[in-house]
C-alpha cells in the first residue's frame, strides 16, 4: 500500500491496486471563513495550500467521505469530482446530501463492504468526549472510520474524526491493524475541548496497539487545530516512540 498525506484529513491511498481519495477538502488556501465558535476562528480555512495538482489528486478509482463536515467534503470537492465517480459514505443521510449535489454512484459503507477483492469495514467513532457531544451533538454529528483488509496487504485502520475511546480500542482489538491513520491535530472548541485526537490520545493508541505503525494526519491545516507537528514530534521523543508514529508533512508519502 502507499499512503500520501495531501492536506488536513485529505489523503490518497493505494491499497490492493486501487486508489482512494479520502475526505477531500480541495479549496485553495483561505477560501473559507474559520469555523464559528472554535479555536482561532479568526483564521481562514484552509490555512495552507494544496501540495499536489488537482489532476494528481483526482486520479483515483473511488472516494471515501467519512462524514460531510466541510473540512472533509467541501464545495470545491463537490465541483471538481466527477458526478459518476464511486463514492463511499457512512450512512443514508450522507448519501442523501451527495445525491442532492448530483452524485450518482454512491455506496453506503457497512461493517462488511466488499470492493474489488478487498474488504472495507466501517468502524464507529465519536467526534469528541461524551460531555462535548452532549452539548454539541447537532454540530458534531456522526462520524466513521474504515478498516481496509486484503490478503496481499497489511491491515489498515483509518480511525476518522474521533477521540480515543472504547470505539477505537474495540476496533484495534477486533481488526488487529498493522497500520493506523489517526486524525491527530487536536481540533478544539473552547469550553468543550478536543474533538479529534490530541497527543495523549495518540499515545493511548500506541499503548493499545504497540506493534502497529501509526500515522498522524489532519494537522496544521484548519483554524481550530491546536497541536503542531513540532509539538507532536517532541512528545514522541519524550515517550520514546518515534519509531512507531509517523508525522508526515503535506505531500509526503509512505509505502508499507
Amino acid at each position: 500500500m502507499k499512503f500520501t498525506q495531501i492536506r488536513n484529513a485529505t489523503l490518497k491511498l493505494i491499497f490492493a491496486g486501487k486508489t482512494f481519495l479520502i475526505d477531500p477538502m480541495l479549496a485553495e488556501k483561505g477560501r473559507y471563513p474559520g469555523f464559528e465558535g472554535t479555536l482561532n476562528s479568526h483564521l481562514r480555512n484552509p490555512t495552507v495550500g494544496l501540495p499536489l495538482s488537482m489532476d494528481e489528486i483526482l486520479d483515483v478509482d473511488a472516494v471515501i467521505v467519512t462524514h460531510t463536515h466541510p473540512d472533509h467534503w467541501d464545495e470545491v470537492a463537490v465541483q471538481s469530482i466527477p458526478k459518476d465517480k464511486l463514492i463511499f459514505v457512512q450512512h443514508e443521510a450522507d448519501a442523501h446530501v451527495l445525491k442532492e449535489q448530483g452524485f450518482m454512484n454512491l455506496q453506503i459503507l457497512t461493517e462488511n463492504t466488499e470492493f474489488e477483492g478487498m474488504a472495507l469495514h466501517k468502524t464507529p467513532g465519536q467526534h469528541g468526549s461524551d460531555v462535548t457531544l452532549s452539548m454539541a451533538r447537532d454540530v458534531l454529528g456522526e462520524v466513521c472510520g474504515v478498516v481496509f483488509k486484503h490478503d496481499g496487504e497489511k491491515t489498515l485502520y483509518l480511525a476518522g474524526d474521533t477521540v480515543w475511546n472504547a470505539y477505537v480500542e474495540n476496533s484495534l482489538k477486533q481488526y488487529q491493524p498493522e497500520v493506523v491513520i489517526l486524525n491527530a491535530g487536536d481540533a478544539q472548541i473552547p469550553q468543550l475541548g478536543s474533538i479529534i485526537m490530541d497527543k495523549e490520545d495518540v499515545y493511548q493508541v500506541h499503548k493499545a496497539a504497540p506493534e502497529a505503525t501509526l500515522i498522524a494526519s489532519h494537522m496544521e491545516s484548519v483554524n481550530h487545530a491546536a497541536l503542531s507537528r513540532v509539538e507532536l514530534r517532541q512528545f514522541l521523543v519524550e515517550k520514546s516512540i518515534t519509531n512507531s508514529v509517523l508525522v508526515p508533512e503535506d505531500g509526503e508519502s509512505y509505502s508499507f
